[in-house]
């Protein structure tokens, strides 16, 4: 089930929660029967969502349902009751919670090479917001994540050699959680601790097992009353 996360604001308290199999598809798709209950199970009320496309637009969104399917890999508020959510099946969902603000990232391989973290990090400072914690809900890990040696040799000459790895099987392999990690740490947001890997049988994985699920990750500031 569902996995849920809190953080605590000066005035108010971040919800991140990132779901699996058995809280539903949150793939957008055109006419999906029972689409809004499986939300509605997760959070009453309309949600931000995106229409992603592996790049580095940041989405300012001021109230609940603001700027729902809009293009864009990135999503900021900083008002109450307001859910913002991303889908991933192997991609990095990453939640940039601030003092006065979060912003949750689809983070693919292509949006970390575009910067999208730095931009999402851009306009949540340029909203006053100080970075406090980065979330990071599952992805795939290099384990599972055979990557070629040329796009290999480009995404580690941006973020450092760390994000090298190898499969199971001895090829080589790119660590997203290393490489999300670099991307933070470059524009001063913590470190992301490693999540679970999509491979389990719980979660969605696209590279893994060819799955058109997604899972999602969605979250809110809460007024604290």
């Amino acid at each position: 089930m569902a996995n849920h996360h809190s953080v605590a604001l000066p005035k108010g308290m971040v919800r991140v929660v990132t779901t699996d199999r058995a809280d539903g598809d949150f793939a957008v798709r055109r006419a999906q029967p029972g689409f809004d209950q499986v939300r509605e199970a997760i959070h009453t009320g309309p949600w931000s969502w995106l229409r992603q496309v592996h790049g580095d637009n940041v989405i300012v969104v001021d109230g609940p349902g603001d700027e729902a399917g809009a293009t864009g890999d990135a999503v900021v508020t900083s008002q109450f009751d307001t859910p913002i959510a991303v889908t991933t099946a192997d991609c990095a969902p990453v939640v940039l919670i601030g003092t006065t603000a979060v912003g949750v990232v689809h983070a693919g391989w292509k949006g970390l090479m575009a910067d999208v973290i730095s931009a999402t990090a851009l306009v949540l400072d340029e909203m006053g917001a100080t970075p406090l914690e980065t979330y990071l809900g599952p992805c795939i890990q290099p384990a599972n994540y055979e990557f070629s040696t040329a796009d290999l040799d480009a995404v580690a000459g941006r973020f450092g050699a760390q994000v090298r790895s190898e499969t199971l099987g001895g090829t080589p392999a790119l660590d997203m959680t290393a490489a999300v990690a670099a991307a933070c740490v470059e524009v001063n947001w913590p470190a992301p601790t490693r999540p679970p890997c999509t491979s389990a049988p719980h979660l969605f994985s696209h590279r893994t097992r060819g799955d058109a699920g997604r899972q999602t990750t969605v979250a809110w500031i809460e007024a604290v009353r």
